[in-house]
């Protein structure tokens, strides 16, 4: 008796347990705050400083300057967001230019660039992708989609805005941050990470690589873009017009837009009446249509689910051109087959296969 018991204390004891483990998987942003979590992660950010080194001292931050790689994928059925860089193509560039991991966290600097002194002890291998900020070495211009050497006390800079709205900065042997849920992406909302401050220090694990390697033809971003979507799931929620509408009028950038969504001004996508929609998960790129008729494209901090219609989602190889677009840009959009835009993703996978083996060789 005292034995079976036993057995049924230790049974509840396991659902109790088992409801606490279903509970800590469905609220995963809830782990950040507990005890634990914060003293896991405390030693293991002890061990990387260990290991790492300071490599920049931030002078000026610049505007929003935060670590972003390929995002936190695998976290959306927990409500947790991918995040992640706005322009992937620029980032993996430049991680293969200085002979990282394509996925590797770089610096993504939004419109006005950081003021970085070098602090590492030994010459580092830097490459610049992205937006063309005027980048300066010790006052010295500098070409962007090109590898270039620092030295203890140099500093880099950047100048005027002339055109893209996101550079990456990316250093031979990476950077050292703080991973969230596999990523070291930057999530302000979510509380995971922060944007860069003056004073802080950069952290990473500093390597030379070849110098003066880069890509003779890279993006130039333009004030606007066409791109291609692939129509859906919610089309026949739209009235005739609307479809028409989209497809057919230029979309203006708002300048409220983020890395959450851009938002645009146009004639307005009509919805059918009485159409309402069960909230679902959200792609990159997925464009969802609010009562008001005017556009959202969902980017990379997009919140994991929607309850907006979405009329079709901008293939992944045309991201770069949205996430590079000033406000006030203009946007129109043409639709496309999933095999033409499976296409366009092999094409644009094929370019970095073929730069990263050129690199690698």
């Amino acid at each position: 008796m005292k034995l079976e018991r036993t057995g049924v204390k230790l049974e509840r004891a396991g659902v109790k347990l088992e409801r606490q483990r279903v509970k800590l998987e469905r609220y995963p942003t809830a782990i950040v705050h507990q005890h634990s979590y914060k003293i896991s992660k405390y030693i293991s950010e002890v061990v990387n400083r260990m290991q790492s080194e300071k490599i920049f001292r931030v002078i000026k931050p610049g505007v929003l300057t935060t670590f972003q790689d390929l995002g936190r994928a695998g976290y959306q059925k927990f409500g947790v967001p991918v995040s992640g860089a706005m322009d992937t193509f620029a980032l993996q560039i430049a991680n293969i230019l200085v002979g990282n991991q394509r996925s590797a966290a770089c610096l993504e600097v939004t419109l006005v660039g950081p003021q970085l002194e070098m602090t590492a002890p030994d010459p580092i291998t830097v490459a610049l992708t992205g937006a063309e900020l005027e980048p300066k070495l010790n006052d010295n211009s500098i070409r962007m989609w090109k590898t270039f050497r620092m030295e203890k006390g140099d500093r880099l800079s950047f100048g005027k805005h002339q055109s893209g709205v996101r550079a990456y900065i990316a250093t031979a042997g990476g950077f050292d941050a703080p991973v969230f849920f596999g990523s070291k992406s930057t999530d302000v909302k979510s509380g995971f990470g922060r944007s860069l401050v003056g004073d802080d220090y950069i952290y990473g694990y500093p390597t030379e690589a070849k110098h003066g390697i880069g890509i003779t033809n890279p993006p130039i971003y333009q004030k606007s873009v066409e791109v291609a979507v692939i129509e859906g799931p919610h089309t026949d929620f739209f009235t005739k017009q609307g479809r028409y509408n989209f497809f057919n009028s230029p979309h203006t950038v708002n300048a409220n837009s983020n890395r959450m969504g851009y938002r645009l001004k146009s004639e307005p996508v009509t919805h059918e009446d009485n159409m309402e929609i069960w909230s679902d998960a959200v792609p990159f790129g997925g464009v969802q249509i609010p009562s008001n008729g005017s556009p959202i494209i969902l980017m990379a901090d997009r919140q994991t689910t929607g309850g907006y219609p979405r009329i079709g989602t901008v293939i992944s190889s045309d991201l770069p051109k949205i996430a590079q677009l000033v406000p006030q840009g203009e946007i129109r959009f043409t639709p496309i087959t999933v095999e033409e835009a499976q296409q366009r993703v092999i094409q644009m996978e094929k370019f970095l296969f073929k730069l990263e083996r050129f690199k690698l060789n």
